[in-house]
């Protein structure tokens, strides 16, 4: 009896001070975070939705660069493509271009010790964004750096929602064909990604960098209307409140992880019963568990107004995406979901090119003819071990 009282009493003051960690962390973030946008930029704009595809261009692009590369991913693996990028990194860094990396610490954790020092022995300069630190351990360990985001010679420029890793070119068999959508981007705009990647690298690497007029080539404009606009800490809800309350005749969004946040989810609610129709495509085999069980509960009022509900099949569906009617067209790092709202520190494209927003507008139609539509009723049937998944994930949503 009087272990189980100091195990109860042990297990209270462990919850105690995770609730604490976790407020104090997120207040403390909040007071530092500002909001950061871009003005309307003219670029030129691409999409990689197969990652074959985008890797063979990605790859060629860092082997042409002369001057610099600089790089920041949420995950790099260790595994034949991880190798492969760090192959290139080292033979660029060997002939003289300036490298820098920097990576997620927890999303990039399966690289060791081994690997970092040769690349440094290579001349490549690394980083590590997010450490988990003090005082707020458990806080610090749920933000995590999740922009991917990749600056060539201050002229080339990616973004989107590829890492590093052979799953992302159809190489674990659970999760293939993998479906995504990468950015290219050329032009004026590319100088805002460097900024953005400057001031992360300097937030945290030991080796500052200085604003070197280098990395910020005079770029011509381009043809193609957009801004940029990185968020951390609660910034990106206010920003899809203000997405879906654009809307006048339809919202599409595609996401691997559907779980909003009570005011963006009443947002959508209203949109619907004001006439807007709205669109979800989803996956159908999960990569995360418990990630579709905290969605159904969404799913089902979605459903219930009206909404249609599209679950990807040919593979898995990790693309982020919203469009609203034909005006605006949002490809970035974020999901749909309350991590990347409240936690991880996430970089979004808005796009308001008709003609781009009409190809993203194909793009999307033909990922729907490889999805099936979910039913209501398929939501609804008894499973037992389903809904104790579900009330569990509504538990813990906010970090899924």
């Amino acid at each position: 009896m009087k272990f189980v009282l100091i195990l109860s009493g042990l297990l209270v003051l462990i919850i105690i001070w995770l609730v604490l960690d976790f407020r104090l962390g997120r207040r403390k973030h909040h007071l530092i975070t500002s909001k950061i946008e871009t003005g309307i930029l003219h670029g030129e704009l691409d999409i990689f939705t197969h990652g074959k595809e985008f890797f063979r261009r990605y790859f060629s692009e860092l082997q042409k660069a002369q001057k610099h590369i600089h790089i920041l991913y949420y995950i790099v693996k260790n595994d034949s493509l991880g190798r492969e990028f760090f192959t290139i990194l080292k033979e660029k860094a060997r002939v003289g271009v300036e490298v820098r990396l920097l990576i997620d610490r927890l999303g990039s954790f399966t690289i060791k010790k081994k690997e970092i020092k040769e690349l440094k022995d290579a001349g490549v300069l690394v980083a590590f964004s997010n450490r988990v630190k003090l005082p707020f351990l458990f806080y610090s360990a749920q933000v995590r750096n999740h922009r991917k985001i990749s600056i060539i010679d201050g002229k080339v420029g990616f973004m989107g929602g590829f890492n590093i890793g052979k799953e992302y070119i159809d190489e674990d068999p659970k999760l293939s064909p993998w479906r995504d959508y990468q950015l290219i981007i050329t032009g004026e705009s590319v100088n805002f990604l460097q900024s953005e990647f400057l001031l992360d690298w300097n937030e945290y690497s030991s080796k500052k960098v200085q604003n070197e007029p280098s990395y910020f080539p005079k770029l011509p404009k381009g043809s193609i209307r957009h801004q940029f606009n990185p968020t951390e800490a609660g910034l990106l809800e206010g920003i899809f409140i203000d997405l879906i309350k654009k809307a006048d005749k339809s919202i599409i969004i595609g996401t691997p992880y559907f779980i909003p946040s009570a005011s963006i989810f009443r947002e959508l609610l209203a949109a619907r019963r004001r006439g807007v129709s709205i669109t979800l495509l989803v996956p159908y085999t999960a990569d995360h568990i418990l990630v579709q069980e905290a969605s159904f509960h969404f799913l089902r009022k979605l459903l219930t107004e009206g909404s249609l509900v599209y679950q990807y099949q040919n593979g898995f569906y990790h693309a982020k995406t919203i469009l609203i009617d034909d005006k605006i067209c949002d490809i970035g790092t974020a999901n749909f979901d309350k991590r990347s709202l409240f936690l991880n520190k996430e970089i979004n494209c808005y796009i308001y090119d008709p003609a781009f927003i009409e190809r993203m507008r194909q793009v999307i139609k033909k990922d729907i003819l490889d999805s099936k539509l979910l039913s209501l009723e398929d939501l609804n049937k008894p499973d037992l071990w389903r809904s104790v998944k579900e009330t569990f994930a509504r538990v813990i949503s906010h970090f899924l």
